[in-house]
């Protein structure tokens, strides 16, 4: 394996395939929670990129009870994530992870093709 061109896993460090998105076992952990407080098992994380931010693109995160007809997604567990078609060319091999820290409790993208990203990590360029 070329390390150059193959990305690798931040929590397992192993190679991954750069066409998935991977839900970390903490960011599935928060959406059980945030779905039992919502009393709706069926729910799903949604991730997307919107234009804007201090980089030029942004994440975005909601909740989705249906999937759409371009969505793809993605599953830790019986937790799923879901994008949607124009949102994914610019997350193939991401990791999508929750944290909480100094900066607050939040979702957070770690994605190999950002060239550039802001401070917060809330916004991209590529």
């Amino acid at each position: 394996m070329n390390a150059a061109t193959n990305q690798y896993s931040p929590t397992t460090n192993q190679p991954v395939d750069p066409t998935i998105l991977s839900l970390t076992d903490s960011a599935a952990q928060k959406v059980r929670r945030l779905r039992e407080e919502e009393g709706d098992s069926n729910l799903m994380l949604r991730v997307y990129v919107t234009g804007g931010g201090c980089s030029g693109f942004s994440y975005g995160f909601n909740f989705a009870n249906d999937l759409n007809e371009d969505d793809a997604n993605f599953d830790n567990g019986d937790v799923t994530l879901v994008i949607d078609s124009l949102s994914y060319q610019y997350l193939q091999g991401s990791t999508v992870d929750y944290t909480e820290g100094l900066e607050g409790a939040r979702f957070v993208v770690t994605n190999p093709n950002a060239t550039t990203t802001c401070g917060c990590g809330s916004s991209f360029s590529m």
